[in-house]
């Protein structure tokens, strides 16, 4: 499956968030805005595609970049599926800096509520903008959106790492409302591969509940990032759970990975601890 890959920047202040206007060039395709996007070029890291193409678009210059978010969504490009990556970075820049749009945009401003701006946004920057602001819109479904989807937090907890080990999950449907949460002993495991284990049963549940479009949670950033291609594995003991999650992804339309903090990840971090509690006590 081919992988497109993109880093986002998100740029505030109190005129609300700043959007770029795309350069047709000599295309007929509609006039739209999007947030500053660029390429990741061999031998890059993500942060360093990130300041270079901000600079080279917008001619601004980041003073802080910090990782945001990951969205990844599967599309359809002819007749494949196109798996897309967008790393969402926080950017900071001086104040009282103007930008200076180049070569991909021609213009830009600040936007305050995008759902009632009179300038069209691209679909990846709409959503982009709904998840980071948490909002969004039951008139506008994408399958490359799963920010109104079915949310599954997972955790996955060690005792000892290795040690007793135990898994939780937390499934919420698209208003937020709790469908399900459930907890599962799993034996002598490491930290890392209980995480992985919770991970690849909050998979397999959405799977046997039928859901198609689904926002995975998780507190681990290793699992999180290895799932969205940004890092690359280097434990073999991981590999075949990896490989069987890979494989269990083409049970869906659209699916996403999303890192937390642990104090995000409550419901399922109980799960998983009440389960080793459960187990340690008979």
């Amino acid at each position: 499956m081919k992988q497109r890959i993109r880093v986002v920047g998100l740029i505030r202040n109190e005129d609300g968030v700043l959007v770029f206007k795309r350069n047709r060039g000599r295309s007929e395709s509609p006039v739209f805005w999007e947030l500053p996007t660029g390429k990741i070029k061999f031998g890059e890291q993500p942060e360093e595609a990130m300041a270079r193409s901000l600079n080279e678009y917008t001619g601004l210059n980041a003073n802080s970049i910090k990782l945001k978010d990951v969205i990844t969504f599967l599309a359809t490009e002819d007749s494949s599926q196109l798996s897309n990556l967008y790393i969402i970075y926080e950017l900071g820049i001086e104040n009282n800096v103007k930008p200076s749009p180049r070569e991909r945009y021609t213009a830009y401003k600040f936007i305050k509520d995008f759902n009632t701006s009179n300038v069209h946004l691209n679909e990846t920057t709409l959503s982009v903008l709904e998840i980071e602001r948490g909002k969004v819109s039951t008139e506008r479904i994408s399958p490359r959106d799963t920010a109104n989807s079915v949310t599954i937090n997972v955790d996955g907890a060690s005792r000892g790492n290795p040690g007793p080990s135990g898994i939780g999950y937390c499934i919420h449907d698209d208003s937020g409302k709790i469908i399900e949460q459930k907890g599962e002993f799993i034996g002598f495991a490491t930290s890392r591969l209980a995480e992985y284990y919770a991970m690849r049963k909050g998979i397999e549940r959405a799977i046997e509940l039928g859901f198609k479009t689904v926002r995975f949670i998780s507190d681990s950033l290793m699992v999180v990032n290895q799932l969205n291609g940004i890092f690359n594995i280097k434990n073999q003991d991981i590999l075949p759970i990896y490989n069987d999650i890979q494989s269990k992804l083409n049970n869906f339309d659209a699916v996403s990975f999303t890192h937390v903090p642990r104090s995000e990840n409550v419901i399922a971090d109980s799960e998983a601890n009440s389960a080793i509690d459960k187990t340690l006590k008979r």
